[in-house]
C-alpha cells in the first residue's frame, strides 16, 4: 500500500486542517472548505485561519478581495479556478504525484504515446500530457467542464496541440473505440461514485467500475504504458481497485499499486487523505 503525498508545489499548499475543516493556499488566495475526515484539532493558530479569503460553509462566504477566477499554474501549463457551488475550485492538487509520474513515463517512452482520459474534469494532466507532444483524449460527461478545460487549454497556448475533446459517457465512448479498433498507450480515469451524463444516463462506481476497466482493457495498445485510476467519497479500501483492475489488467505483466492519495500539511506535517488509486505500469 502507497501513501502519495503532495507538497513542494509554489502555487498550492495545504496550511493546517482540523474541527472538520482544511485551510488551503490556491495562489495568491487562501480559503477554508470542510473536510468531515478533519476531526482532529488544528494545529495552527487562530488568526491563521483568519486569513482566509472565503469560507464554504455550505455556500461560499468571501472575506478578501477575491476575483471570480485566478490562475494558478504547474510547469508551464495554466488552469484558472474559480469558487463552485460544490466547494470544488477546478483542480485536485493531491494529483500531483500522478502528474510527475505520468510526465516521465511519457517522455521517456520510444513512440509518441496515445493518451486517453476519462473524466478528465478540467483536464490538468491532459494538458501537460499534450504539451510533453502526445496524442490525447480527453472526455468527460459534463458539458460545463468541458468548456472549463477548453479556457485552460486556450491560457495553456495549446490549441495547436493534438487534443481531442469529447463529450460523452465513459462506458458508451470506450464501447465504440472497441468496435473501432482503436488503441491507446495510457489510460487515466477519475470516476465519480454517482454520475450523469447530459442524456440522463447513470453512473454507479460499484455496478459500472468493472465493466469499464474491461472496455479500457480491450483498447489498450500492444505495449501500453499505465492506466490509472482514482476515485473519491467511496466506501471501499484501496485493495478493491487493486483486485478489479488485476481481472482484467493481471495478465499484461507489470504491476499493480495501490494506496492513498494524500496532502501534506505546512503547519505540522501530517497527512491527509483525499482518496485513493490504483495504478497498473510497467
Amino acid at each position: 500500500m502507497q501513501i502519495l503525498e503532495t507538497s513542494g508545489w509554489e502555487d498550492y499548499e495545504l496550511i493546517d486542517s482540523g474541527n472538520g475543516k482544511r485551510l488551503e493556499r490556491f495562489g495568491k488566495y487562501i480559503l477554508s472548505r470542510p473536510d468531515p475526515q478533519t476531526i482532529w484539532q488544528p494545529k495552527a493558530e487562530k488568526q491563521v485561519w483568519n486569513r482566509a479569503d472565503a469560507i464554504f460553509d455550505g455556500s461560499w462566504k468571501v472575506k478578501g478581495n477575491i476575483p471570480d477566477k485566478w490562475l494558478i499554474k504547474y510547469h508551464d501549463v495554466s488552469l484558472y479556478l474559480k469558487l463552485t457551488p460544490f466547494k470544488h475550485t477546478g483542480v485536485f492538487p493531491e494529483q500531483k504525484a500522478h502528474w510527475d509520474f505520468i510526465l516521465q513515463k511519457i517522455l521517456s517512452a520510444k513512440n509518441q504515446p496515445n493518451i486517453l482520459n476519462l473524466f478528465g474534469y478540467t483536464g490538468a494532466i491532459s494538458l501537460l500530457a499534450a504539451q510533453a507532444d502526445v496524442k490525447v483524449t480527453h472526455l468527460d460527461a459534463s458539458k460545463p467542464a468541458i468548456s472549463w478545460f477548453r479556457e485552460n487549454q486556450k491560457l495553456s497556448n495549446l490549441m495547436d496541440r493534438p487534443i481531442r475533446i469529447i463529450a460523452d459517457d465513459a462506458i458508451k465512448f470506450t464501447g465504440r473505440e472497441i468496435k473501432r479498433g482503436v488503441k491507446y498507450d495510457a489510460i487515466i480515469m477519475d470516476p465519480p461514485v454517482y454520475g450523469h451524463d447530459p442524456e440522463g444516463r447513470v453512473w454507479d462506481f460499484g455496478k459500472n467500475f468493472p465493466t469499464l476497466m474491461q472496455n479500457c482493457s480491450k483498447i489498450l495498445s500492444s505495449d501500453p504504458l499505465f492506466v490509472i485510476v482514482n476515485t473519491y467519497a467511496i466506501s471501499a479500501s484501496a485493495i478493491m481497485l487493486g483486485n478489479v483492475m488485476n481481472d482484467y489488467l493481471g495478465n499484461l505483466g507489470g504491476q499493480i499499486e495501490v494506496g492513498e492519495l494524500c496532502l501534506k500539511e505546512k503547519t505540522a506535517g501530517r497527512l491527509l487523505s483525499t482518496g485513493i488509486f490504483g495504478k497498473w505500469s510497467k
